[in-house]
């Protein structure tokens, strides 16, 4: 068996250690660049949403590249994502690769179908060797998280354009060659050294926006344009609005024990959306009242192309920025934006946002 599995931002560093820490033999897909968009699209329906034109791509050229089996997220709800594992593998087949899918369906109040999917992956490993490669990873996720939240704070104050994405990198690296809870440890003191000796301003005063949308186009830098490096380095701190440490304690954790998460987000959100959509479309109403509410100057909404429930969301946002005063900008990605015109938008937008801060303090 030689594994592969789909780029998602820092979760494919999480990912890779687990499944080499299981023993398995894997095959990272090369990073993404235009021919992995090139072949998703070609390969993919038409309207499908970018996130699985990506993954297309990135399974294309990891198979290309040796790997026989691919491990696989799956979903439920209204959100197209629940079929994407479905819709690649006969794809993949139809183009004559030969190898096998393996998806991890998140327990809707049990654990028995992804225990035995686990089972599937972990081959002859005992389940302490299991349990403790898990909890590995998840320590691995919550450290790089924690790193990318900082470097948020830090990239727009910087003095040097640049110098914190720098740092960060280099921080994120032993983070990711960690092997166990003590070395991840380590590894994050150190890394969070390196980002915060990055020469910087802290008297700046800076605009602060949230970022809010689908989990994919957020957590995905090569599919939202980089837009947190953009922003920062425009001087404005960016607050994500998820990481994929809370999507797992969410959708894994407390969905596993019957539980539902999300309350705060869901009870703002109830004025103008109380049930679900599918997706991240709830979250996304709520996190831009709570945002409102937090003081912050304005929202970026990010969504892929077609995606219903964040198109649901989008059509909400403009009552939600009226009511609680918060500008809110939306941006439909897919393999046809442009960077210049996407830039242009978020200048017109921070000017806007300026300007109402200066009008602001002067009443």
């Amino acid at each position: 068996m030689k594994i592969t599995y789909p780029h998602l931002g820092s979760l494919s560093i999480a990912m890779h250690g687990l499944l080499e820490d299981l023993g398995l033999d894997v095959q990272a897909p090369p990073p993404i660049t235009k021919r992995t968009i090139n072949l998703g699209v070609r390969h993919s329906p038409e309207f499908a949403c970018f996130p699985l034109k990506i993954n297309m791509g990135n399974f294309i050229e990891a198979l290309e590249a040796g790997a026989d089996t691919i491990v696989m997220a799956g979903g439920t709800g209204p959100c197209r994502f629940g079929y994407y594992a479905q819709v690649q593998r006969e794809i993949l087949r139809d183009l004559g690769y030969n190898f096998e899918m393996i998806v991890l369906e998140p327990p809707q109040g049990q654990m028995s179908e992804l225990v035995d999917k686990i089972k599937e992956l972990c081959g002859d490993k005992s389940w302490p060797e299991v349990m403790r490669a898990l909890h590995t990873a998840w320590r691995r996720i919550k450290a790089m998280d924690q790193l990318h939240a900082l470097t948020l704070k830090v990239r727009p104050r910087e003095l040097e354009k640049g110098s914190t994405t720098k740092a960060y990198k280099e921080a994120l690296q032993p983070i990711a060659s960690a092997r166990s809870n003590a070395q991840i440890e380590e590894a994050l003191r150190r890394g969070t050294k390196t980002v915060k000796a990055v020469p910087c301003d802290y008297e700046k005063d800076v605009l602060r926006i949230g970022l809010v949308g689908e989990i994919y186009m957020i957590l995905e830098p090569y599919a939202n344009l980089y837009i947190e490096n953009v922003l920062g380095e425009m001087g404005v701190e960016v607050e994500r609005s998820i990481y994929i440490s809370h999507w797992i304690k969410e959708h894994l954790v407390l969905s596993s024990l019957g539980l539902k998460g999300s309350k705060q987000i869901k009870k703002a959100a109830a004025p103008y959306l109380n049930h679900f959509v599918g997706g991240h479309g709830w979250e996304s109403v709520g996190d831009t009242v709570l945002y409102a509410r937090k003081g912050f100057d304005g929202v970026v909404h990010i969504l892929p192309f077609t995606c219903t429930p964040e198109i649901v969301a989008q059509s909400i946002l403009p009552t939600v920025s009226r009511e609680q005063g918060i500008p809110v900008i939306s941006f439909s990605l897919d393999e046809q934006a442009g960077e210049a015109g996407f830039i242009t938008r978020l200048e017109a937008f921070l000017d806007l946002l300026s300007q109402r801060r200066i009008k602001t303090k002067t009443m």
